[in-house]
């Protein structure tokens, strides 16, 4: 059984200019100990999906369809306390921007001990060794000292380990990172995804990466979903989507990736832009106005394709191995 399957998740915001219906039957799951990459242009309703996930949705936004189960738990059942019990303990996210994320008047570890004293019985002098025993954990130096640190003291790279901390504390079934590099200069953007990956290895813990980055999706995650204005339109093994992308979208995605490209003139840029999603006119494929393989069945409801063993497109007209 999966750790985390979201059914045919259909997600609108009400807006003063019109419903935009940000998520449409979207489906995918996470094993447990798993990481997958959720990959895609920004505005393709990646950080939507997450804050469903977690309940965290702004209030102009409704849930209209579908199902999201975390270890054969209902989430959109569970609401309230139950929901906030869930958050932080066993669900958990890092946020793209850590400096906001951040409470920037309360030392960090303060701010780590705040998630231990919701959902522990730690107090006293062994809840602050926790909090600095958390700081240890994603290789701060002198965790006892930046225990009283605050955000502003800290560069990019730490607070964003404190995010991490903060969000390990409690020993999460399940992480969600939320471009989690943004910002960062290279060498710490790659020592950060080592320290969410193999902090995931050592705890068992499933991560759900969301990212525009391909390439670095591709180094980290098992599995990747790929997401196109508010759709889900293609899943598999990571290295089977990168090789043999079948839906044009993933396709050109790749070849729009410099992981793989040995020469700046081989990436090609996707034409077009995003479609307004408060637009009733929509085709069932949102990426058909954007499509060089687009024809008049594009706008009927999408047939699944079974590119290979566990990856998946939804396309009238995909690449197919045998055409390949």
């Amino acid at each position: 059984m999966s750790l985390l399957a979201v059914e045919n998740l259909s997600l609108e915001f009400r807006t003063r200019s019109g419903i935009v219906r940000a998520l449409e039957n979207v489906s995918l799951e996470l094993p447990e100990g798993g990481s997958l990459g959720l990959v895609g242009e920004s505005g393709s309703g990646k950080s939507v999906l997450s804050f469903a996930i977690l309940g965290i949705q702004d209030a102009a936004a409704r849930i209209t369809a579908g199902r999201i189960r975390f270890a054969g738990q209902d989430l959109l059942a569970n609401e309230g306390r139950a929901m906030k019990a869930l958050r932080g303990r066993e669900l958990a996210m890092i946020f793209q921007n850590p400096r906001v994320a951040l409470n920037p008047i309360r030392q960090v570890g303060q701010q780590i001990e705040d998630v231990l004293r919701r959902h522990t019985d730690l107090r006293g002098k062994t809840l602050r060794a926790r909090a600095i025993e958390c700081l240890a954990e994603v290789r701060i130096p002198d965790p006892e000292r930046r225990y009283a640190a605050y955000p502003f003291e800290l560069s990019g790279g730490m607070c964003q380990r404190v995010m991490i901390a903060i969000a390990l504390a409690c020993r999460p079934r399940l992480l969600i990172a939320d471009e989690p590099t943004t910002g960062l200069d290279v060498t710490t953007q790659a020592a950060i995804m080592r320290l969410i990956r193999d902090l995931g290895h050592e705890k068992g813990m499933a991560t759900l990466l969301i990212t525009h980055d391909l390439g670095l999706a591709r180094e980290f995650c098992d599995k990747l979903a790929v997401m196109h204005a508010g759709h889900i339109v293609e899943t598999g093994p990571t290295e089977a989507v990168f090789r043999t992308p079948a839906h044009p979208y993933a396709a050109q995605l790749t070849r729009a990736t410099p992981v793989g490209q040995d020469r700046l003139e081989n990436l090609a840029a996707i034409p077009g832009n995003l479609p307004d999603l408060r637009r009733t006119d929509l085709p069932a494929c949102r990426f058909a106005e954007r499509c060089e393989r687009r024809a008049d069945d594009c706008a009927i409801p999408l047939p699944r394709y079974e590119v290979g063993a566990g990856h998946t497109a939804f396309c009238h007209h995909p690449t197919r191995l045998e055409a390949a």
